[in-house]
């Protein structure tokens, strides 16, 4: 297992290196750069040596490879520098919203989780059932409704009722507070947004559930449980749910990544200032360095979740052996 472990690790660095070869190069190509956006803001005119100086300063006119070596130097040292549009450390400008996008996603995984599982069981175990039936809608109805339009209803649901109720429409606070800081209002503000995404999450991961149950249930050492006289309860929670779960996890720990940096359109419906609104404005605003500290955040969650979900595997499925 030590040795899976190590292997695995060490395939991470390629991995790194080249997704930061393609992030760095591809950013390249995109025309303009962020002095010439920062000047042509200021509605005057703007000699070429001033534009030429900013580059200068931020080092964006030095040879491609030298800055690619500076780039790749600081991921692996966590010192991305200096954002070029604001000027503030790229760490400090992430650090503001990275709890923020970390606490949306973790909330949004246990809605899908404890949605997905009962409700994949349910349905397989009760196959072509009025229940089935119910549950394959539901599914499908989140994977068809966007998140975002969702997220709208709610808001629009919530001031509706609240103004019916109390009188004085209500909707979720705009400021953001940590949880530790005041839990009432930071749950108030993104339990919605966590219960808009959790939904289609939770649809994706039911289907999943649903589907991979179905096929375990069919295997030959469930019909031997069964025909041992075991009661069902113990059939599925110990012999057929914990093997089915394999393609769950999977699922459950890729829609986690991407919930880190994949939640943009959804926290502007709820004004959230998280990584995903981050990624915006940089690409916006042509900042090469913040841009390619983002990508590469998003590509280490990913690698390093892909690796616990590898983990993961033999706990679940004794049959799995790492050697």
């Amino acid at each position: 297992m030590s040795k899976y472990i190590f292997k695995r690790v060490l395939l991470m660095i390629p991995t790194l290196i080249g997704a930061g070869v393609l992030v760095f190069f591809l950013m390249r190509l995109i025309p303009g750069d962020v002095c010439e956006l920062r000047f042509a803001g200021t509605g005057l005119y703007v000699d070429q040596a001033q534009i030429d100086t900013c580059r200068s300063n931020l080092g964006i006119d030095r040879p491609m490879f030298v800055q690619f070596a500076d780039f790749m130097i600081g991921f692996f040292t966590f010192n991305f520098g200096d954002s070029m549009w604001t000027g503030k450390p790229i760490l400090f400008e992430i650090g503001l919203r990275f709890e923020l996008s970390l606490q949306v996603a973790i909330m949004a995984t246990f809605v899908a989780v404890i949605i997905a599982i009962p409700l994949g069981a349910i349905s397989a175990i009760k196959q072509d059932t009025w229940l089935d039936y119910a549950v394959r809608t539901f599914a499908i109805a989140g994977i068809a409704i966007p998140s975002f339009w969702l997220g709208i209803m709610i808001i629009l649901g919530l001031l509706i009722v609240t103004q019916q109720v109390t009188g004085i429409p209500w909707m979720p606070p705009i400021d953001y507070k940590p949880i530790w800081v005041d839990p009432a209002h930071n749950i108030a503000q993104l339990i919605w947004p966590a219960v808009a995404t959790g939904y289609r999450y939770s649809a994706v991961a039911t289907r999943m559930t649903r589907s991979a149950l179905l096929e375990v249930l069919r295997e030959d050492y469930i019909r031997t449980a069964r025909a041992k006289g075991l009661i069902e309860k113990i059939v599925i929670n110990r012999h057929a749910l914990k093997n089915a779960m394999l393609p769950v996890v999977t699922i459950i720990g890729i829609e986690f990544a991407f919930l880190m940096g994949g939640l943009v359109v959804t926290e502007q419906v709820f004004n959230l200032n998280g990584i995903g609104k981050l990624f915006i404005e940089s690409v916006q605003n042509h900042d090469y360095a913040m841009t390619e500290a983002l990508v590469m955040l998003v590509v280490l969650i990913f690698v390093v979740t892909n690796f616990i979900i590898d983990l993961c595997y033999a706990w679940l499925d004794p049959r799995i052996r790492y050697s």
